[in-house]
């Protein structure tokens, strides 16, 4: 009987600790599990870098959160990575502000053509131009960072000395815009298309960072690479987090995500960097050339893609938005970061 008795007393006290709310520790301690869209494929090197960042996430907070990457956009493509964080398809996203055109009014003026040196002076100025402003475009999400590629060149299958050599050709380009100022005929599309669009013919040249000749391996369907630096363009990509499930985490986690995003900035800058200096020994070693611009003839591609830029900024006035300190900023940024 009195063995009877103590196991109806323990199995009251096991019910009742049942119904004791669980501490904060305790729920800190359960592992929350998170998937990430990434656009670029599994072996490039900036792919590397994303999971590289998940990793440490993962090690700074001692198992609790968990990032389970999914590469070459097989969760979400690349043009529909944003709204994929945004619904909830997947938690956390990297691609390109570009690739949905006119959804980023304020942060798509820092792709045009600036004439941004590096990679690293790319990467920094977004970011603090992004706290500079806070665009409202971002809100359905939480920003984790934004890094950037080095400075956007022509890269063709015959030789562009002058600009005037550029008339009438097909270019793959992120900003039609500014291909069309230049005089060449604008094709849109992503990097992962550019490589058989170039082989088959479809167009005669892209706009590229120097590390597309290695990273996509189009050095192999190229032959020229024309140093226009005075347009050097970037394309800013970011990498953001559904707000439901960023809300929901602990303020220590969160701060975690922060210190370590903020860590990564440059450590996305420095790998794009090193990538440009690598795909342009890479299509040195195919034998490729590479056509440097006179000062004068960079001014002069410099003074045609001008009104792009001016563009811009009266299209985004008209529309209340902060065109000209868009501009402005971009333009003070550089020269902070290029010192």
């Amino acid at each position: 009987m009195q063995k009877k008795l103590s196991a109806l007393v323990l199995a009251v006290i096991a019910a009742a600790l049942l119904l004791i709310p669980a501490s904060s520790s305790d729920v800190q301690a359960k592992t929350v599990n998170l998937t990430y869209s990434i656009f670029f494929g599994p072996t490039h090197s900036q792919c590397k870098e994303a999971m590289a960042w998940a990793e440490e996430i993962q090690k700074r907070t001692n198992g609790a959160v968990t990032i389970t990457a999914f590469p070459g956009g097989t969760l979400t493509k690349a043009d529909q990575c944003y709204d994929g964080v945004a619904k909830g398809i997947s938690d956390i996203g990297m691609s390109c502000f570009a690739y949905t055109r006119g959804r980023f009014p304020v942060m798509e003026s820092l792709d045009l053509p600036h004439g941004y040196p590096t990679g690293m002076v790319a990467t920094r100025v977004a970011n603090e131009f992004y706290q500079e402003m806070k665009p409202a475009e971002l809100n359905d999400v939480k920003l984790l960072y934004i890094h950037a590629h080095g400075p956007g060149l022509l890269h063709t299958k015959k030789p562009v000395k002058t600009i005037a050599d550029l008339k009438g050709m097909k270019i793959r380009c992120p900003n039609p815009s500014v291909a069309s100022a230049l005089g060449a005929v604008p094709v849109a599309m992503p990097q992962g298309e550019t490589y058989e669009a170039l082989q088959k013919g479809v167009v005669e040249g892209t706009f590229a960072p120097m590390e597309t000749l290695k990273g996509w391996k189009q050095a192999e369907v190229i032959k020229y690479t024309t140093e226009c630096t005075d347009i050097g363009y970037t394309t800013a990509m970011f990498v953001v987090m559904n707000l439901d499930k960023w809300n929901a985490l602990p303020d220590d986690i969160k701060k975690i995500f922060e210190e370590v995003s903020l860590q990564w900035i440059d450590k996305h800058g420095t790998v794009w960097d090193e990538s440009d200096a690598e795909g342009r020994a890479f299509s040195l070693s195919l034998g490729n050339e590479i056509i440097p611009l006179s000062a004068e003839e960079n001014a002069r591609w410099a003074a045609a893609a001008q009104p792009a830029i001016d563009e811009y900024v009266k299209a985004k006035e008209e529309k209340g938005l902060p065109g000209k300190k868009a501009i402005a900023e971009i333009r003070r940024l550089i020269a902070k970061f290029s010192k």
